[in-house]
């Protein structure tokens, strides 16, 4: 089964342009949204390996959405992505617990990079939580 990526970005340019470069060089699933709100309806509804949202947008910025995020799916990893990016910002993402922070105009190289070494490293805690619940469960 295909993991599946939200991206939430208020340009309808950039969320068509991120879906064609995942899409056309992976084998991810891909669902865009240009509302954050909307997002969060759909992170609660569905599934999702990842979360990609744009830092400044109209109503909700990106880091909002993943203190949200963070209350609804805690182990939901998020890259964030701007054109507004300054060092001061992308270290507070990342302390916050952000997977990610990326600047625009990206390479499609780095950005599917990234994108690639975040799910690694979710299916890795994945796999080492399932192992250490059935460890657990064999030494009772």
């Amino acid at each position: 089964m295909s993991e599946k990526i939200l991206v939430i970005d208020d340009e309808i340019d950039m969320l068509a342009l991120l879906r064609m470069i995942i899409e056309d060089n992976t084998a991810y699933v891909v669902e865009t949204t240009n509302n954050p709100s909307e997002g969060l309806k759909l992170l609660i509804e569905q599934d999702f390996d990842l979360v990609i949202s744009d830092l400044k947008m109209p109503g909700m910025d990106g880091l909002e959405l993943f203190d949200e995020l963070k209350e609804i799916k805690p182990d939901l990893p998020m890259i964030i992505i701007t054109a507004y990016g300054s060092i001061e910002t992308s270290k507070d993402a990342m302390k916050m617990g952000v997977a990610d922070f990326i600047t625009k105009p990206f390479r499609k190289d780095n950005i599917l990079f990234t994108i690639n070494r975040v799910l690694e490293l979710a299916r890795v805690r994945k796999e080492n939580l399932a192992l250490k619940e059935k460890l657990g469960a064999r030494s009772k």
